[in-house]
């Protein structure tokens, strides 16, 4: 019930944009605003659309049990007529079934071809089994067996026992109403009844879009700020308040009032999940509106974009999302006005992959798509005596803004940067060169399967913008990769243009054709980990959209112990938060320490989230507030030493049982670097070995390069001892 239930709350306000085919007829025109032929043909088909009635998706109805006790009438049945003949009942039950009539009158009460099948097994069953039934039905079935009735007077009884089953029956127009998703603008009345002005500030990564949208937020007398990240939130937080101009933070799990008494400011810095919809603004910016396609945050820039009640709408992003932008406005009569910008400083591609760790430079920054060859990339550019500064996606903000200033520091010997994709945006840094490790990067499909796909031009294109930016001591960038191979097809990437939104479409209830459903795959991992916890409807749904990284173990566990601890109405104080967490926590020794820590933070992260949303079950969010802060200067001392983490994880795993059972999966890239593609993708291989090598690997302890250092090593030693040993009994002989 739960599940089923918060799915369609859920998917009332999680929802998103796409593109209709209407859209290349846009793209195609001159112009950006809209023409009066190209409204009147929007404005009719949402007309068309909202009148048609889609079949409600009945997939979800999953029917109850009808328990068959005695009733205490069914002897009265008997008596008053005589006992029910079981064949000739069943023949005149298949006749009922089969009559077209019946099939369309349940069809008028919400039951479809579907449903009324497993109501008549269902009810067969009933009628069958049952020793005694109710007089009135007792009745009913003896009067058509005896030619007396008509098998249509059986569809009452036959409705009650559906109604039992499928009890959603009785409230089938709500469902139809809360799953009529076909006109998002409206759900929004406060900007609707506004005429706003939608600037939107177009152009690639460095080219000055933020920055203009950023002055007139500035200037305005009141404003609010939406971005991805709360690296983004928090940078324009600091730089309001540099700038005279008060600002408060909000984000999922912090809260910052400028105003000592806790008062509002006039201007809000927030992710742009947690932007107010109903309180007015003169100035809204809507910062990387690319991201409106993403699966499963889209939602948010989508409800952004429809419902910020503010007199001006700025949107920064990539030029590919103008035209989709412009058309969903179509929906709600107000015009965009484009401002094109180009890159501030410019970028090349090289001639020449670097090839060899050898050829590094200062200013390098080497990008790979995970931690593993994070891990092998760092300890190998310790070996040959250079630092390196590393920054990955589950690093908490401080230690990743403190691995930028040491990278952008010129009189910290750090001048190398080994990081994934994180650094697309979010952070600025002094790079002059990017460096692709790779360009296959892995990604999770449709069907929730992993898979390894080349980069699209637009992952690429936010990556090395980073190279050479405005406001660094590098005023052009480079480009290049690690592999010779690679190389060609990086130029391949660069070279195309950028994919527009992909027409991707979720039948999931009634939307129209410009948008939907997101992704919740997410919601129902988590109502599934805690459907058998009693939460009532609203707690239940709260839980479920808490922002966790479910690959996590310890993370998914404490959410599940959160949920407990909730249920039983007992608040999780900050001892008990403690006692969990095992606080205080020491220094990583190794790798697996480091993650664990990664995984606390998390785990701290979402006791902060819950705690703006029951205040009263978690009420030491400061105390938290204060560890997680610890904390994070912990896992800022382990990243400043994580080559001595993995030589002590290489050290631990250096065991002849490592050495000599080192079976990895082999996966050949070469079909990858043909382009993007069904033909070009893959599905990660899976490692079906059980030696410790192998689970080092699934844990993403470990890495081949790693391995084949650490075999190599074992060797040499080995083969030193035995050297050793054979000296020392020649000595002894002599």
């Amino acid at each position: 019930m739960s599940v089923h239930r918060c799915v369609y709350l859920l998917s009332r306000s999680h929802i998103r944009y796409r593109v209709c085919a209407s859209t290349a007829a846009v793209a195609n025109n001159t112009t950006l605003h809209p023409t009066r032929r190209t409204f009147e043909n929007l404005s009719s088909r949402h007309s068309s659309s909202y009148s048609s009635s889609k079949p409600l998706d009945t997939s979800l109805f999953v029917p109850l049990t009808v328990r068959s006790d005695e009733v205490s009438s069914g002897a009265v049945g008997e008596e008053l007529t005589q006992p029910l003949d079981k064949s000739e009942l069943l023949k005149v039950l298949n006749r009922f079934y089969k009559r077209k009539e019946m099939q369309k009158l349940a069809a008028d009460q919400g039951l479809d071809a579907r449903l009324f099948h497993q109501a008549f097994v269902s009810f067969r069953k009933y009628v069958l089994e049952m020793n005694s039934l109710n007089a009135d039905l007792h009745i009913i079935l003896n009067d058509i067996c005896c030619g007396a009735g008509h098998i249509d007077d059986i569809f009452p009884y036959f409705m009650r026992h559906a109604k039992q089953i499928f009890p959603m029956l009785d409230c089938i127009d709500d469902l139809r109403k809360i799953s009529d998703l076909r006109v998002p603008a409206n759900w929004y009345p406060e900007a609707r009844a506004i005429q706003r002005k939608i600037v939107f500030h177009a152009g690639p990564t460095n080219s000055g879009k933020t920055y203009h949208a950023i002055q007139r937020f500035l200037a305005a007398k009141s404003g609010v700020y939406c971005g991805p990240l709360k690296l983004l939130a928090h940078e324009i937080y600091e730089k309001s308040n540099d700038a005279g101009v008060p600002c408060d933070l909000v984000t999922g799990e912090e809260r910052i009032f400028v105003d000592p008494e806790g008062r509002t400011s006039g201007h809000i810095a927030s992710t742009i999940e947690m932007c107010s919809v109903t309180t007015p603004y003169e100035v809204a910016v809507i910062d990387e509106i690319q991201m409106i396609k993403d699966p499963a945050r889209g939602w948010a820039w989508t409800r952004a974009l429809l419902g910020l009640c503010a007199e001006e709408i700025h949107v920064c992003g990539e030029a590919a999302a103008v035209d989709f932008v412009t058309e969903l406005m179509y929906t709600t009569g107000e015009e965009v006005e484009v401002h094109n910008y180009k890159r501030l400083t410019p970028f090349s591609v090289s001639n020449h992959a670097v090839e060899s760790l050898d050829n590094l430079k200062p200013g390098d920054c080497i990008v790979c798509f995970n931690k593993n060859d994070i891990y092998s990339i760092s300890r190998q550019i310790e070996v040959r005596g250079l630092e390196c500064a590393v920054i990955y996606g589950s690093l908490p903000p401080g230690t990743k803004l403190a691995q930028a200033k040491k990278f952008n520091d010129p009189d910290d010997p750090c001048k190398i940067l080994v990081a994934t994709d994180a650094i697309g945006m979010g952070l600025n840094l002094s790079i002059r060169r990017i460096i692709f490790n790779s360009l296959v990067k892995p990604s999770v499909n449709e069907k929730g399967e992993r898979e390894l796909d080349t980069i699209s031009t637009s992952q690429a294109l936010q990556i090395a913008g980073r190279a050479g930016r405005f406001s660094s001591v590098f005023k052009e960038g480079e480009v290049t990769t690690m592999q010779r191979d690679d190389l060609t097809v990086l130029k391949e990437i660069l070279g195309k243009p950028v994919d527009p939104i992909e027409d991707i479409f979720v039948s999931l209830a009634q939307v129209d054709g410009l948008y939907f459903v997101c992704n919740i795959d997410d919601f129902k991992f988590l109502a599934d980990m805690i459907q058998h916890i009693p939460l009532n409807l609203r707690s239940r749904y709260v839980f479920c959209t808490a922002p966790i990284n479910k690959k996590q173990a310890f993370v998914c566990t404490s959410f599940l112990k959160f949920a407990r601890q909730f249920s039983r109405d007992e608040p999780l104080t900050f001892n008990w938060v403690c006692r969990h967490v095992n606080w205080p926590l020491a220094p990583p020794k190794n790798i697996k320490d480091l993650v664990h820590l990664e995984a606390v933070h998390d785990v701290l992260d979402l006791y902060l989230w819950l705690s703006y949303r029951f205040m009263d079950m978690f009420p030491d969010a400061n105390l938290v507030r204060d560890i997680q802060k610890e904390l994070d200067g912990i896992i800022q001392v382990g990243v400043r030493n994580i080559t001595r983490l993995i030589r002590a994880t290489e050290d631990q795993s250096a065991s002849p049982e490592t050495a000599t059972s080192v079976r990895l999966p082999v996966l050949d890239t070469s079909s990858l670097r043909r382009g993007r593609g069904s033909k070009n993708q893959r599905k990660e291989p899976s490692v079906t070995d059980s030696s410790l090598s192998s689970r080092l690997v699934q844990d993403g302890l470990l890495t081949k390069e790693l391995l084949q250092q650490l075999q190599k090593e074992w060797v040499r030693e080995q083969n030193g001892g035995d050297s050793n040993s054979a000296n020392k009994g020649k000595r002894k002989k002599k």
